[in-house]
């Protein structure tokens, strides 16, 4: 099995249509410990249930470093290690330029950039003290095209944003062996 025993995070992995629970999914079924971090507990708990036994199922906003920290240690806690971290959490809001509001721009750039920054940074000290680890950040073609049928032009800027973040981390985490 591919990821025999690898403790993975995976942020808005809750809902059954997603893309994270379809990666929780795919991870499990090659021998992952998978973690789902989404805003709903209850919600978390029930998908990370839904994969079998040794899941765990969190609540946390990815964009509340308190909140981010107080998940990583629960993790450590009861696994001792994060092999993967998947930053997939991110909202849409389908607005034309001229319709975004402060509350718009902060809410989507909060989760996609400021959630995969946070995220990150909480799980970097544990990948360089284990000399290994592996970030996934999902981005969008909407970080290429300048939005679409989904997301406005904040949701591009946002993905964009979450792209060029992830070159620098890869450069930097590079010669730690945590691949980016």
């Amino acid at each position: 099995m591919l990821l025999k025993d690898k403790v993975a995070i995976i942020t808005g992995a809750a809902s059954a249509r997603g893309l994270g629970f379809a990666t929780a999914k795919l991870f499990s079924e090659n021998g992952a410990k998978v973690v789902i971090i989404d805003l709903n507990g209850e919600a978390s708990e029930a998908a990370a249930a839904a994969l079998g036994e040794g899941h765990l199922g969190l609540a946390a906003n990815v964009a509340d470093e308190v909140q981010v920290q107080a998940a990583i240690e629960q993790i450590i806690a009861k696994y001792g290690r994060v092999d993967v971290l998947v930053n997939n959490a991110g909202i849409t809001q389908p607005l034309k330029l001229m319709d975004i509001k402060r509350a718009n721009y902060d809410a989507v750039l909060d989760v996609s950039l400021r959630g995969t920054l946070l995220m990150s940074q909480a799980v970097i000290p544990v990948m360089r003290a284990q000399k290994s680890g592996s970030i996934v950040c999902i981005s969008s073609v909407s970080a290429q095209r300048g939005g679409g049928i989904f997301g406005g032009p904040h949701y591009s800027a946002a993905k964009a944003g979450v792209l060029g973040l992830a070159r620098a981390m890869a450069r930097e985490l590079g010669p730690d062996n945590v691949r980016v």
